[in-house]
């Protein structure tokens, strides 16, 4: 028997857990970023679990499929922006980095499973 919520999801659970992590290494970016990277980077994770929740109730595969594909690409958008933290040495990403491939490989592998699904 499949999830009845998106709570239930692994993916989702993991998402929301890199989420918590990326807000706490916003913590220690500069004041002056609070109105750009730092909220660029909240914005974006946040699309990551929220999508997958409203993907989650969608009746449709494309609906559904739509919605995990913009969680993708906010995962992407995120990594660019760990990319440029680190490179600001505003945060050491590299643990946020692996935790974001993780939810990407389990998002994939989620989305695999409903394109194969009847």
């Amino acid at each position: 028997m499949g999830a009845r919520s998106f709570r239930e999801l692994e993916v989702f659970k993991k998402a929301h857990l890199w989420v918590l992590e990326t807000y706490r290494a916003c913590r220690g970016f500069p004041r002056d970023e609070m109105f750009g990277l730092t909220s660029q980077l909240k914005r974006a994770a946040v699309s990551v679990p929220a999508n997958i929740a409203e993907g989650f109730v969608k009746r449709g595969k494309a609906d559904k499929l739509r919605f995990y594909n913009i969680a993708q690409g906010s995962l992407e958008e995120c990594r660019y922006y760990f990319i440029l933290a680190q490179d600001l040495d505003y945060a050491e990403t590299d643990r946020l980095m692996s935790a974001l491939d993780e939810v990407s490989r389990m998002l994939e592998a989620y989305v695999r499973a409903i394109r194969g699904s009847a």
